[in-house]
């Protein structure tokens, strides 16, 4: 990394227009909270558009966009669309939007008042092509503080493109968009195709932002926490406790996603070769950590092709590769010899530490 990144004089800092995109899909009991918050901002409303996308929600989440908006007329609108999943929601938004720039907001989350102000004031007056990053904290369901999940820095800090993908391979970076503030050319070059999320897959930031990479000329990273994740349970990738055969299909699509940018990295990015094989290796483990035992079956073709017998091709890669920790080794090792088998004590030891925990809470 770079040295610490001075910020831009008050007198230097300009005011574009921002554009936030908010997919809501039911969370009618979420949503004023989380548009609340962006009314809030201290960023001047007169350079801000708030786009509420209602993806065919069930519930109230329609009805509430629509009050919100009438609440707010200058400063909000509503797009209502058949449901087609936050990719889709997200692209309806920016295919509306007027500004120079765009951040992203989910519908239950919420932002500090300073969100907006603080990434516009972070952004250099002669480099229009830098992404802006603000760190996040994660909120449970009963209001209590996670563990962080990405660490800020210290003191506002530029690193380079390669350097964010880096991060992102060995899970120290942040793939949100939700916490970036990204120019709307990035996502509309001129004369070239628009670049857009995928739509009908999950991990979907991971995906657009590796490739926003090549156009980007650097990242500025805040250290201000001023983006608030509400960690809901029943999301995308949350498992359902009453649904014991559910299997949450972010964890099929990080393996994808992982193996894209295996590919990419040995075209554009040789250096990080050893981080992307980590990468592929890990994300494999963490399927294999949540996948239910009935479904670790023959007949699972992804996950006996695509992941155990990944595995067992690269046994030299997991002895050898130098980001992998001593028990990534371990576990991924038993996992490519009997996957089955390790899932099963796997379970059982976690439910001899819950039940030592709960009696000895007792």
């Amino acid at each position: 990394m770079d040295n610490e990144q001075q910020l831009p004089s008050s007198a230097q800092i300009r005011r574009p227009r921002i554009s936030v995109i908010i997919p809501a899909y039911n969370t009618a009991g979420l949503l004023r909270k989380c548009i609340e918050s962006l009314c809030a901002q201290t960023y001047p409303a007169a350079d801000t558009e708030l786009i509420i996308v209602d993806d065919g929600s069930t519930d109230d989440t329609g009805a509430l966009a629509d009050t919100l908006a009438a609440e707010h007329p200058s400063l909000i609108r509503v797009c209502h669309r058949p449901n087609g999943g936050s990719s889709a929601a997200r692209n309806t938004g920016l295919s509306v939007s007027t500004g120079e720039y765009i951040s992203f907001v989910d519908s239950d989350d919420w932002v500090d008042p300073r969100f907006l102000e603080t990434m516009v004031g972070a952004l250099p007056p002669d480099d229009p092509a830098v992404m802006i990053q603000i760190g996040r904290d994660e909120i449970a369901e009963d209001g209590t503080r996670l563990p962080d999940i990405c660490i800020p820095p210290l003191t506002p800090t530029s690193i380079s493109c390669e350097e964010q993908l880096r991060l992102l391979l060995l899970h120290r970076g942040d793939a949100s968009f939700c916490t970036k503030l990204t120019p709307r050319v990035f996502f509309f070059p001129p004369d070239q195709p628009p670049r857009l999320f995928p739509e009908g897959m999950l991990n979907e930031d991971f995906l657009l932002l590796v490739a926003l990479l090549d156009v980007a000329s650097r990242l500025v990273l805040l250290p201000r926490q001023y983006y608030h994740v509400y960690y809901r349970t029943g999301s995308n990738s949350r498992r359902r406790a009453e649904d014991l055969l559910y299997f949450p299909p972010v964890f099929t699509d990080i393996v994808r996603n992982a193996d894209t940018v295996q590919s990419l990295v040995q075209g554009r990015y040789p250096r990080l070769r050893r981080e992307a094989a980590r990468f592929a290796l890990y994300q494999r483990l963490e399927y294999l950590l949540h996948i239910p035992i009935p479904l670790m079956k023959r007949d699972n073709e992804f996950y006996r092709r695509h992941v155990v017998a990944y595995l067992r091709r690269h046994i030299p890669e997991i002895l050898s590769n130098p980001h992998l920790t001593m028990k990534n080794r371990v576990y991924l090792l038993l996992f490519a010899a009997a996957p089955r088998t390790l899932r099963i004590l796997h379970a059982r030891l976690r439910s001899l530490r819950l039940l030592r925990h709960n009696s000895a809470a007792g």
